[in-house]
């Protein structure tokens, strides 16, 4: 099932009624406009064209004959036709052919509609270009989560993405126990679990330029065999603790490149429309879901073999994740069409009003919204109540998060997600608001659960964000993007931790739900104003 390693060229669909071509509502093209403006007769190769006709006349008369030599054309037709030869030869299509490539199987649910009252061509008038797609009777349906999986490449991408995700998942509670029975440390093997977050600063802006300067299949392959690589010395019985630390390090600092390019080649196998949003929203729904049984899978795992068991096992897996990406995506070419950008090409991302602000939209909600998980457990012995208790409280917001996610795809369109950025943003964080009257556990985890719901504002947010990033700095741009987002995450965290050690466990809740409603109201009116993304709604 390898697919070819030469990608075909990119057609754009193109439907031809009544000698009026128009393009799929996802692809227009200039040859299309210069149609529609009145350009020089098209003819395929070798035919000569009639001598007499002018640069844009319009072929079709009602009666049926095909314009001649010299003779005006029929002023009832279709202004936007082109002109065939006068033996009535049909033109070629503006697109070229039907050549398919990887997004065909994206771009055959939303199939190209046709003007409505388009005049039919009458016979022996010239016939319509050869194999067009059938016409639409109305709007092309929304996308839903069946239709990604529907995309081969994508499947390949999604169990590559269940089996990175699971190793990395138990490679961190196993190192973080490893770590511990050799130091009897609580520090170290805090520190361990630490390092999973603060070296995403580092590789996501040092290292995002990988992510465009080569093949992005290449890109995912090694960043998979390096963390295999780095996992597997992790087992050496002869590895210091200095070492496993250094490892973790390169481990967390690979893993922005790897999910910003595999971000981007999301949009190379969907396209950049509604397919691209759902299949991020699903990789999404693995990883949450990863919190609420990665954890569990590792702590029983642990108990059945050692530590070090259970990391070579975790080796295993990105090795299996690099297989199925080497084998299941087809070799594209570097974006980049420089190949010699350095760290200031990132920079120069954010130095883009809009793209900065997008940024910004996905970096400031983690660093409120982990307060209250990172403070759950002394929440928890505040109320005095169980570990069953603190459990649920951890669990409650990513049952949100994925419950939010899967009804927004699945219930609201494309448009709808992409105007609810702004409220869902806002309301995701007034249920922290509750946390000032200090509630019971109940109150707490559904209070939990509605913030979580409300993270459904990602999926528009992703639309806003791939249609504002140029395609060549596409994977530069999601790797640090996913990069800031960790690294606001572990320090939220941490400063959740500090504040709490001056002021109520509530009320720290309380503040970040009020801080976050002040910060974000204030970054939506400024964006508002300068009416960013507005083209985005029509998508």
């Amino acid at each position: 099932m390898t697919p070819t390693d030469s990608p075909p060229p990119v057609p754009t669909p193109t439907t031809v009624v009544g000698a009026r071509a128009e393009t799929s509502t996802d692809a227009q093209t200039p040859a299309l406009t210069e149609a529609l403006v009145g350009a020089r007769p098209e003819t395929p190769t070798g035919t000569p064209t009639s001598t007499g006709t002018p640069a844009g006349a319009r072929v079709g008369a009602s009666t049926g004959t095909p314009t001649s030599t010299g003779t005006p054309a029929s002023t009832g037709t279709p202004a936007g036709a082109r002109v065939g030869a006068s033996t009535g030869t049909p033109t070629e299509p503006a697109t070229g052919g039907g050549t398919e490539d990887h997004r065909a199987e994206a771009s055959k649910h939303a199939p190209a509609t046709t003007a409505t009252g388009a005049v039919p061509a009458a016979t022996g008038a010239v016939p319509a270009a050869t194999g067009p797609a059938p016409a639409a009777t109305g709007p092309a349906p929304a996308a839903g989560y069946l239709d990604v999986f529907r995309v081969r490449e994508f499947r390949w991408v999604f169990g590559a993405h269940l089996l990175s995700l699971l190793g990395l998942v138990v490679s961190e509670i196993a190192l973080t126990v490893l770590v511990y029975d050799l130091t009897r440390s609580p520090l170290l093997s805090s520190l361990t679990f630490a390092l999973g977050f603060l070296p995403y600063l580092l590789g996501g802006t040092l290292l995002a330029g990988l992510a465009d300067r080569h093949p992005p299949r290449r890109v995912l392959v090694v960043c998979d065999l390096v963390c295999a690589g780095a996992v597997a010395l992790m087992v050496v019985p002869a590895t210091p603790v200095a070492g496993l630390l250094v490892l973790r390090c390169a481990v967390a600092a690979v893993a922005p490149v790897f999910q910003g390019t595999r971000m981007a080649t999301l949009a190379d196998i969907l396209g950049d429309g509604d397919l691209f949003v759902l299949g991020r929203s699903l990789l999404r729904i693995v990883s949450q879901s990863a919190l609420l049984a990665g954890f569990g899978v590792g702590g029983v795992l642990l108990t059945v073999v050692p530590a070090r068991g259970a990391i070579a096992l975790t080796a295993a897996t990105f090795l299996l994740s690099a297989l199925l990406l080497r084998l299941g995506t087809a070799r594209r070419p570097a974006r980049a069409a420089e190949g010699r950008e350095g760290p200031g090409a990132t920079w120069s991302l954010l130095r883009d009003r809009r793209i900065r602000r997008l940024m910004l939209l996905f970096w400031l909600p983690p660093f409120f919204v982990v307060v209250p998980e990172a403070l759950a457990a002394p929440y928890a012995d505040g109320l005095g109540v169980s570990t069953a208790a603190l459990g649920l409280l951890m669990c409650a917001l990513p049952v949100g998060t994925i419950a939010g996610e899967l009804l927004a795809g699945a219930l609201l369109s494309p448009a709808t997600r992409v105007r609810l950025v702004a409220p869902l943003l806002l309301a995701g964080f007034l249920p922290f608001l509750l946390y000032a009257l200090r509630p019971g556990t109940a109150l707490a985890a559904l209070a939990l659960v509605a913030a979580g719901a409300a993270g459904a504002y990602t999926l528009g947010l992703d639309a806003r964000f791939v249609a504002a990033v140029p395609e060549e700095r596409r994977g530069r741009a999601m790797t640090l993007m996913t990069a800031g987002m960790m690294t606001v995450q572990g320090v939220g965290m941490a400063g959740a931790g500090l504040v709490a050690e001056f002021v109520p466990v509530h009320l720290v809740v309380a503040g970040a739900g009020l801080l976050a409603l002040l910060t974000l109201g204030v970054l939506l009116a400024t964006e508002g104003r300068d009416g960013a993304d507005r083209h985005v709604t029509n998508r």
